[in-house]
């Protein structure tokens, strides 16, 4: 009995826990409902001869859509007020429950403005609500130009066939729109190229407008004969008189480059059919880092035999070579005539090939053996024609 009457106590007491945090929470998150206009900077400062936005919110708390009609009161003579949403004029709109629509109050201002602080009322009006929202705006002094410059990430590493790509926000911190121009410096032979950040449209400058910021990614592309070390790009962008500078830095590490050749560059050959013929190859690394375990391979025709002497070479410095023998033996039935022959060197996803002509003869033991056989033929035909010929 006593183990029952604690269990329910314990049960009442979680359960009345329960409800004045339930109460104490609904407390703290109040449930709004209604419709609001709003404005993250009900007073601005703006300057004369110039155009400047207001960004708006028309909320909806849990009420029913309702068509509201957009307008603005108290706007000075010369002055120009538009409602834009979606980039364009609207007149009305229509937020779903739980929803609100973006807008945004575009003032244009005439140069001859006076200055002061104008008070300038937007309203939605509808059946059933009517909401206003004042906005202060004041008259000031044209902001001088500022710019500044930020990579996201400044040092890059990858090899002289890499292409480093820095991803860069501009912003412009001025209190104008401002065309910006695009700039880098980099050593001789570097390509360089601004783009937009997720796009391959090539950019010389870019529109940024007031208070605003753009992403957009510079490409270097190193020279394939550059060498080891790290290398500085200096980025520029300017506008009006103004200008901010950055440095991206490319880590690049060496990398092997082989080329094959036959010997003073002969890329051809002679050989006879059925005997081996050995032919000097030139293996250069022309890349900035050792080339290591490289491989000899070839193709050549059906019935053909193609070896190499060695078949693997342990390593070649940067700008070094080392020379090997290609033991070709032709089919001993092999015609007479041109062969292209395929010879490649592979170094750990490094690889060279190229081509040689073979010219192939026969061997002399035959063409003694086909005369000696014509010889015989012609002896048989003179003895029978003289035998025969007497009867």
């Amino acid at each position: 009995m006593r183990v029952k009457t604690f269990v329910l106590a314990l049960a009442l007491g979680l359960a009345a826990t329960g409800a004045s945090h339930a109460q104490q929470a609904s407390e703290q998150t109040p449930q709004i409902k209604g419709l609001f206009l709003i404005t993250d900077y009900p007073a601005v400062t703006v300057q004369a001869g110039a155009t400047s936005t207001v960004s708006l919110r028309l909320q909806n708390y849990g009420l029913p859509p309702e068509r509201l009609a957009l307008s603005v009161e108290g706007v000075p003579q010369g002055w120009t007020a538009t409602i834009l949403g979606g980039g364009q004029p609207v007149a009305a709109a229509m937020p779903a429950p739980g929803k609100d629509v973006s807008l945004q109050l575009r003032l244009d201002v005439p140069a001859s403005a006076q200055s002061g602080v104008q008070t300038l009322t937007v309203n939605a009006r509808g059946g059933s609500q009517n909401i206003s929202l004042p906005i202060a705006v004041t008259l000031g002094k044209d902001l001088p130009a500022k710019l500044t410059l930020e990579p996201k990430l400044p040092e890059l590493r990858g090899t002289p066939r890499s292409s480093f790509e820095y991803q860069m926000t501009i912003k412009n911190d001025s209190g104008r729109n401002l065309l910006v121009s695009l700039g880098a410096k980099a050593p001789q032979n570097f390509s360089t190229t601004f783009t937009e950040a997720y796009g391959s449209q090539e950019l010389t400058s870019v529109p940024i407008e007031a208070g605003q910021s753009k992403d957009v990614k510079l490409t270097v592309r190193p020279p394939a004969q550059v060498g080891a070390g790290k290398v500085p790009v200096g980025v520029t962008v300017s506008a009006e008189g103004v200008s901010a500078e950055a440095r991206v830095v490319m880590d690049i590490a060496g990398q092997s480059q082989l080329r094959l050749t036959g010997r003073d560059g002969v890329v051809s050959a002679r050989a006879e059919a059925g005997n081996q013929t050995s032919v000097p190859l030139v293996v250069t690394n022309e890349g900035t880092a050792p080339a290591e375990a490289i491989e000899l391979s070839g193709t050549a025709p059906s019935g053909w035999k193609i070896e190499f002497e060695p078949k693997e070479i342990p390593g070649i410095a940067p700008r070094e070579r080392a020379e090997v023998q290609l033991l070709l033996t032709p089919a001993a039935k092999a015609l007479a005539g041109d062969y292209m022959t395929t010879v490649r060197a592979n170094s750990r996803g490094e690889s060279a090939s190229t081509d040689f002509r073979v010219a192939v003869s026969t061997s002399t033991y035959w063409g003694i053996a086909g005369a000696g056989i014509i010889g015989v033929a012609l002896l048989i035909m003179v003895g029978a024609i003289a035998r025969f010929g007497r009867r």
